[in-house]
């Protein structure tokens, strides 16, 4: 937990945070109601006898009372798809629509790219790439398990994305939930933090720079981007942000969200970053329960 200890002066409650950070993750899925709805799903678990828990700010987000979310009827079935809670608050931030043009920039191995499909019901085209090519699999197999058939997969690196593979020059919406140093997944990978550095995460921030840049230029006027990760580090959150304003036309705008979380940080060690940036939020083990994530989003001004 040594490398957590530079987020104590932005945490207020720093000591239940690392007691969080050392209890195991519980068991989440999202209803995959491209299969089924919400209700049906429930009666189905009833049925199985595995106990749920329908999460306040989503209904289609379940805490299941078992270590194998795999293997249970909803999950055999495509109704169900194991994912971690904070994982589904990007897409839905998203919000996209039936019909829309959705650029998944980093989407294997599928859980938000079918998540959103799934929010437009399955009406539309959500590009999901992705420069893995082994992750890619996993992938395209979530998407036939789950019948997702608005999914177009391409392998590329999304910094330079070319739309010329496209038969369309310009997304409606984008989310970029890019590679990161993982620190919020420690609950559920212990190991997280075992090749920590800061020399990585400000190798890896120039990486999340060149992605989020690219989904803006990418993205219509008046055109929404939903920037993620699971990580605390502000070089890799509210600092790669504060360049896209620098660099692009976009600004942040706030949104709301059924979870309890802190604002985006307006100063980090030495470095101001632009007021806007506490409409982002950053979620903490210990408020709700769950993994850490940050999340921003931004609406493209040209």
């Amino acid at each position: 937990m040594e490398p957590l200890e530079r987020y104590r002066p932005i945490i207020d409650d720093f000591e239940a945070f690392i007691a969080a950070c050392e209890r195991p993750l519980g068991t989440a899925v999202r209803v995959n109601t491209i299969a089924a709805s919400v209700e049906h799903t429930l009666d189905v678990l009833e049925e199985e006898g595995v106990a749920y828990e329908q999460a306040d700010w989503n209904p289609r987000v379940l805490r299941l009372e078992t270590d194998s979310p795999g293997s249970t009827w909803t999950s055999f079935h495509g109704y169900t798809h194991g994912q971690e809670e904070v994982s589904a608050v990007p897409p839905v931030v998203l919000d996209p629509q039936p019909g829309e043009r959705v650029w998944d920039c980093c989407a294997a191995p599928g859980g938000k790219a079918t998540q959103l499909a799934a929010l437009m019901d399955d009406r539309g085209t959500v590009v999901a790439n992705d420069s893995n090519l082994g992750r890619l699999s996993a992938l395209r197999f979530n998407a036939e398990r789950l019948g997702a058939t608005s999914l177009l997969v391409t392998k590329s690196d999304a910094r330079n994305y070319s739309m010329k593979r496209l038969s369309f020059d310009e997304f409606d919406r984008a989310l970029v939930d890019v590679p990161c140093s993982c620190e919020g997944t420690i609950r559920k990978n212990p190991d997280a933090l075992d090749e920590w550095s800061e020399g990585y995460v400000d190798s890896v921030s120039g990486i999340q720079k060149g992605i989020l840049r690219r989904a803006i230029q990418t993205t219509r006027e008046g055109g929404t981007v939903v920037y993620s990760t699971c990580t605390f580090a502000p070089e890799e959150n509210e600092a790669v942000v504060q360049h896209a304003l620098e660099e692009e036309d976009c600004r942040v705008v706030d949104f709301e969200v059924g979870l309890e979380h802190d604002p985006g940080l307006t100063e980090w060690q030495d470095r101001a970053f632009d007021a806007s940036l506490e409409d982002a939020i950053r979620i903490y083990p210990h408020q709700n329960d769950t993994g850490g994530f940050f999340v921003a989003k931004l609406e493209v001004t040209a």
